[in-house]
């Protein structure tokens, strides 16, 4: 059943009521501190990498799957959680996720295999892959296309704050708490958003949908569907240049994310505790560029632009600067030097980040956006499964970054080319 509002003919330019503004940001906070409880189920893993291995005996090359054991099913369940979400809502997806991924964060402290722990992070990526998908059906909603980069933008923060703040304080937990413990506590922070998801959120009703798209002439009737079918979208070449686009921008991010601890310890001599701390300031920098890169986008749209040209503008700036932020960290032998250009680099590949699921709402026809917008989340989380498991393969036949960050700045610049060349307009089925 689809739940896009009914057409009501409204005013071009009218302005949303006081309680319609508050209540979308409110739902807009609930969203961003849903992102950062959702990053953290994903972080604990590479955060407890060196101790985990050390427990189990794990070589880099098992520990290089174990962390991308969650990435690949994301990936996979990223094409029916789009379909999911466009056809049963956001907010009864959102909520089953949401239960699913806190209950596999607890159960994955008490493993006590290999096996078993790859299985609960194959289900921990699969019950956290309607999220994302469910923020851009809410977005497309809430907000009119002149105005959707900024809360993309913020929910995309909130995987930031998650990624800046994790080294810190999952470091303290498990110092303090051991890794079991520490799996156990994020995954309870789940509990108090799902009561304030069901307390906030709602869809707008015909009249407010009406005066938060005014002006817009096509807008989608309630129960209006489509007359192509979801895997029509695979057609056009604008799809698979955003999941071969964003395929390559994820891979380096999730180097970052999966093997930065590693790297600070092994590379950089950083002691557990210190590293904890100093793997923050690139991600603390990955806040700044996902707001930079949905402020662009928004200042663009406002002065004229049109909106597929000032999405594709931060995104495909921020992949060519991160590439050549990202090249050279291997090659330098000063340690504050090297830590300039991780977070340079990482400022630059989060870029795109706040832009690139409003692109996909840009794009997509009315009734497809959260299915188009999980198609290119599922090339990107491709991108991002292979990235942990080519690091460890590189890591054991290497010993050196060496060529993990020249493969990550490669494809960064593939995936500048892939949007700033092939995604040119918007899909029609």
């Amino acid at each position: 059943m689809s739940t896009s509002p009914v057409v009501v003919k409204a005013t071009a330019g009218a302005i949303p009521s006081p309680h319609i503004s508050r209540l979308r940001w409110v739902i807009i906070l609930v969203l961003l501190l849903a992102a950062i409880v959702n990053y953290l189920d994903r972080a604990n893993l590479s955060i407890a990498n060196t101790t985990i291995a050390a427990e189990f005996g794990f070589s880099k090359t098992e520990m290089g799957l174990l962390l991308s054991a969650f990435l690949w099913p994301y990936a996979l369940a990223n094409l029916p959680a789009g379909w999911l979400v466009d056809k049963f809502g956001p907010k009864r997806m959102f909520s089953a996720a949401l239960c699913l991924w806190s209950g596999f964060s607890v159960l994955a402290a008490f493993v006590n295999s290999y096996s078993f722990f790859y299985g609960l992070r194959m289900m921990l990526g699969i019950s956290e892959s309607p999220f994302f998908t469910s923020g851009i059906k809410i977005i497309h909603s809430w907000f009119g296309e002149n105005e959707r980069g900024l809360p993309s933008a913020i929910i995309n923060t909130g995987s930031q704050i998650a990624n800046a703040i994790a080294p810190p304080i999952l470091t303290i937990l498990l110092i303090t708490l051991g890794w079991r413990g520490m799996f156990v506590a994020i995954g309870v922070m789940g509990v108090p958003l799902l009561f304030a998801w069901w307390k906030f959120y709602r869809d707008p009703d015909a009249r407010e949908y009406a005066l938060l798209h005014a002006g817009h002439a096509s807008l989608p009737q309630r129960g209006e569907n489509s007359k192509s079918s979801w895997g029509a979208l695979f057609r056009y070449p604008a799809t698979w240049a955003m999941v071969i686009g964003n395929f390559s921008i994820m891979f380096t991010i999730w180097v970052y994310l999966t093997w930065l601890p590693s790297y600070l310890e092994t590379s950089l001599g950083f002691s557990l505790k210190a590293t904890g701390w100093i793997a923050s300031i690139p991600f603390l920098a990955g806040i700044l560029g996902v707001l930079v890169g949905g402020l662009i986008s928004d200042t663009l749209v406002k002065r004229g632009f049109a909106a597929i040209t000032s999405r594709k503008i931060p995104i495909v700036l921020g992949a060519l600067l991160a590439a050549c932020f990202v090249a050279p960290i291997p090659f330098v032998s000063s340690t504050p030097v090297a830590i300039g250009l991780l977070a340079l680099g990482y400022f630059f590949s989060q870029m795109p980040q706040g832009v690139l699921w409003t692109l996909a709402s840009d794009i997509a026809p009315k009734d497809q956006v959260a299915s188009l917008g999980a198609i290119q989340n599922f090339g990107g989380f491709l991108g991002a499964a292979l990235a942990p498991i080519m690091t460890g393969i590189i890591l054991d036949m290497t010993g050196k970054f060496t060529n993990v960050f020249l493969l990550g700045a490669a494809l960064l610049f593939m995936g500048a080319l892939s949007y700033g060349l092939f995604v040119r307009r918007k899909i029609t089925v």
